[in-house]
């Protein structure tokens, strides 16, 4: 079982070398970078180049771990009993199962995807340390142990919004996803427009890297915006010519709602360009 990266998804050698590495040592990989350099899709292709299924667990700042576990319902059970259903005898029929259940649960092996981890209480990847670790966790309701019977390929996504803690960090791989270069880009935007003209790929790619030295932006243009406005690019049949010619007197690219994301980033190239029109 090795990744290699797939037709969709162009992996560095790096990457391929921390997810193989991560699978033969049965940690859970955990993948850092800027938003937009591909670290859920990470998942989703190493579940397709290694014909595994995927268990998707997107975290948010109310997620609890219990919930990846299961949850107990207690509001259905008291509804049932008031009126008189049989089934309040069996509490099992009142334990959903979490997306951890599930891939612990699963006839094959599994890519269990806990997506933004760093999104959730700074508790909670403690929360989670010895289930991941020992692979197993008890229903205390039912008092039932489940054990994985087959260790998943866990992928932990994290966009640095907040520290985790060492522990939970002791028993991960990890790996940063460096934002690609240019060649790396280049190879990524042949995999999603084949036939995009070279010259407007070729200058896209100098408007885009150059927004992204601009000092002072918020937020700086990732992969997926800048994939976004090529589509617009070449939707609009906007010429090549036309961002070749551009320069810093008219800091803003077309389209730019594509890449710029908030008003004070707009605001800031408007100034650029303002402050090098008075400096002529």
């Amino acid at each position: 079982m090795n990744f290699a990266g797939t037709e969709e998804y162009v992996a560095t050698k790096e990457l391929q070398m921390a997810v193989n590495a991560a699978i033969r040592l049965r940690k859970p990989l955990l993948i850092k970078g800027e938003p937009g350099t591909g670290k859920t899709m990470l998942a989703e292709q190493i579940a397709k180049a290694l014909e595994l299924p995927l268990i998707q667990w997107h975290i948010k700042s109310t997620t609890r771990a219990q919930q990846g576990l299961y949850e107990y319902d207690a509001v259905s059970r008291l509804r049932d009993s008031q009126l008189g259903d049989e089934k309040v005898h069996d509490i099992g029929n009142y334990i959903i199962q979490g997306k951890i259940w599930q891939a612990f649960e699963s006839d094959r092996q599994t890519v269990l995807l806990i997506d933004e981890i760093d999104k959730a209480d700074i508790e909670f990847p403690n929360d989670l340390l010895l289930e991941l670790d020992k692979m197993e966790f008890h229903v205390y309701e039912t008092q039932q142990l489940i054990k994985a019977h087959t260790r998943p390929i866990v992928v932990i996504t994290s966009n640095n919004e907040k520290e985790l803690p060492d522990a939970f960090l002791r028993r991960c791989f990890f790996h940063y996803i460096d934002f690609p270069d240019t060649v790396t880009m280049e190879k990524i935007i042949q995999v999603h427009y084949p036939g995009m003209r070279r010259k407007l790929v070729q200058q896209a790619m100098d408007v885009f890297f150059d927004l992204r030295k601009v000092p002072g932006l918020k937020k700086k243009p990732s992969t997926s915006e800048l994939l976004d406005w090529l589509k617009l690019l070449m939707a609009d049949d906007i010429p090549a010519d036309i961002l070749k010619d551009r320069d810093a007197s008219s800091a803003i690219p077309p389209l730019y709602g594509a890449l710029l994301k908030n008003e004070q980033d707009v605001q800031l190239l408007e100034k650029l360009a303002f402050m090098h029109r008075a400096g002529r």
